[in-house]
């Protein structure tokens, strides 16, 4: 930490310090001091720029976790082929050609056409068991619970919940709140226009802009929180919408009215 404006008595305000800015955006402050920040920042263009970025920059972050993985190496897949065909060798011994020791002594001469004959029917019988084998596989990856059952999405897994954990009913979520207004995290739903959808679906103004976005455990699923004005002096709208929600399903994990009645 190299800013020096963050000490007691020191002057917080443009320019800012890209340092300040950071732990605000990374709701590290605490509740006092992002209070009496955020309106400063939300005020300043050139602090607010900042901010954009820093948001560009975790949904940036975000984005890898979905990129394709890349190819296997040559080297790795050489050694791979080759140790599959030792094992092929092994199990699948090419037929003797020389001439067997028949009981009474006589030479018989192998006939070729039938161990070929053999040989195919013996990799047809594996490559069965390999075929039923990936049919299991994927049987058992459609059963799995706690994958997708949404339709056009098949056996997709739910992401996992991240950032604080709140009760099922929202307890908890008030606490959230200092640290939330000004933040826009979109979490599961990586976008704004998916987090748009989602509250259009719950039949709010999607012109209304919440004042905080940030992703939430609630009761174990992966939510996003929104944070609304009431019109009412210290009185906010806290609504959660689970990973899933979308055009004609909101997926509401909870929605109720926090502070000053």
């Amino acid at each position: 930490m190299t800013d020096e404006s963050r000490g007691i008595g020191g002057t917080v305000g443009p320019p800012w310090s890209v340092d300040v800015l950071a732990d605000l955006h990374a709701g590290v402050l605490d509740d006092g001091q992002a209070a009496e920040l955020w309106p400063l920042v939300n005020a300043d263009p050139e602090a607010r720029a900042i901010l954009d970025a820093l948001d560009a920059t975790r949904s940036d972050l975000a984005s890898l976790a979905e990129a394709p993985a890349p190819p296997m190496p040559a080297e790795f897949a050489a050694r791979l082929d080759a140790a599959l065909a030792a094992e092929a060798a092994a199990a699948f011994p090419k037929p003797r050609t020389a001439p067997e020791q028949a009981g009474s002594g006589d030479a018989q001469v192998v006939d070729l056409a039938a161990a070929r004959r053999r040989r195919n029917k013996r990799l047809g019988w594996a490559a069965g068991v390999l075929t039923a084998a990936a049919a299991a596989v994927v049987a058992v990856t459609v059963a799995i619970p706690g994958t997708s059952q949404q339709t056009g999405t098949p056996n997709v897994a739910a992401p996992a919940p991240t950032g604080p954990s709140v009760g099922s009913d929202g307890s908890g979520a008030q606490a959230l709140v200092g640290k939330a207004v000004g933040v826009r995290d979109f979490g599961p739903l990586q976008t704004e226009d998916k987090l748009d959808a989602c509250i259009a679906a719950a039949g709010l103004d999607p012109k209304v802009r919440p004042e905080g976005i940030r992703p939430v455990n609630v009761g174990g699923k992966a939510g996003v929180m929104i944070i609304l004005t009431t019109g009412k002096l210290a009185q906010f709208r806290l609504v959660a919408f689970g990973a899933d929600c979308g055009p004609g399903n909101p997926a509401v994990l909870f929605d109720k009215v926090v502070g000053e009645k």
